[in-house]
């Protein structure tokens, strides 16, 4: 075995997410601003002696319970296999991998989590095999994975349209610090989109940057999260996440992040949201404090 080569997986919020149409095979547009928390999965892979590609995952961490590493859907496996099948004929020269994923961030629940798994996956077996991808063949691999895939790639402040595969600088953030908090419900998107009632809402003009959290929490606050509502008929306790978020002493936003349900708060500092995780804290609820993750592009 090689040492082990270890890739963080930070949890994706959606700042605002305006649903802007919908194709004509189903898929919704959106336009959303995407930034990274703290909070992430852990995947750790080692290159084994054997041939032929073959990647072997085992699961455990917080939220590992209950999931399968031997489950050919798992969105790790399919980014290792996606890379297998672009390498061809030659993949039976391919080292086998070992894998471990380090579970932390819930599941289905409007983080990104297993979305960001498959991008730690892509960078990672990337690595250890020494492929080099063209940009925009990783993206097209990454899309294929799953929409939120491509803006997990890089992990940096993104504007997100199209189904998620068209990306954009955001305006430049301003330091402040973030809560997550997770009800310990999972919420399916397709039910959420289900119960989604009204149009369609434009995309915004956004500034370049936001040199103040005034700035951003007011700009954020002309914008919405268009399935909160919908996600909180799905699971009213999302409501009650709001609530204690927007009561936290330093809250200065809050809102669910993508399709629920866990929801984000905006604070001064880190210090100011760790401070306030106590408040917040109830049983059975998942609750993060700390900074936003600024990231760095992948290959």
């Amino acid at each position: 075995m090689t040492a082990t080569q270890s890739e963080s997986a930070h949890a994706k919020i959606n700042l605002y997410l305006h649903v802007t149409g919908r194709r004509a095979d189903g898929y919704h547009l959106l336009d959303s601003v995407a930034v990274f928390a703290g909070a992430a999965d852990v995947l750790d892979v080692e290159v084994a002696q054997a041939r032929g590609g073959a990647l072997g995952l085992r699961i455990d961490g917080m939220f590992g319970a209950g999931l399968c590493g031997d489950d050919a859907t798992n969105l790790v496996i399919r980014a290792a296999d996606a890379l297998r099948t672009r390498a061809g004929a030659a993949a039976d020269g391919l080292p086998s991998l070992d894998a471990v994923l380090h579970k932390d961030l819930p599941v289905a629940s409007g983080i990104g989590g297993g979305s960001a798994d498959a991008a730690a996956a892509l960078r990672t077996v990337m690595r250890a095999w020494g492929m080099t991808v063209p940009r925009d063949e990783l993206v097209r691999i990454a899309t294929a994975l799953g929409a939120d895939v491509p803006v997990c790639l890089d992990q940096v402040p993104t504007r997100m349209s199209g189904i998620g595969e068209i990306l954009r600088p955001a305006p430049a953030l301003p330091q402040c610090g973030m809560m997550l908090v997770n009800c310990g419900m999972s919420v399916s998107t397709p039910a959420v989109f289900r119960a989604r009632q009204g149009g369609f809402r434009p995309a915004p003009d956004l500034p370049a940057r936001w040199e103040t959290l005034s700035q951003m929490v007011g700009t954020l606050s002309e914008l919405s999260n268009d399935l909160e509502d919908a996600a909180c008929e799905v699971c009213p306790t999302i409501r009650e996440v709001l609530s204690a978020m927007r009561a936290a002493p330093g809250c200065r936003f809050a809102r669910m992040s993508g399709s629920g349900a866990t929801c984000f708060a905006l604070f001064d500092t880190p210090q100011a949201a760790e401070h306030a995780r106590d408040v917040v804290e109830r049983p059975g609820w998942w609750v993060w404090a700390g900074d936003l993750y600024r990231g760095g592009r992948a290959a």
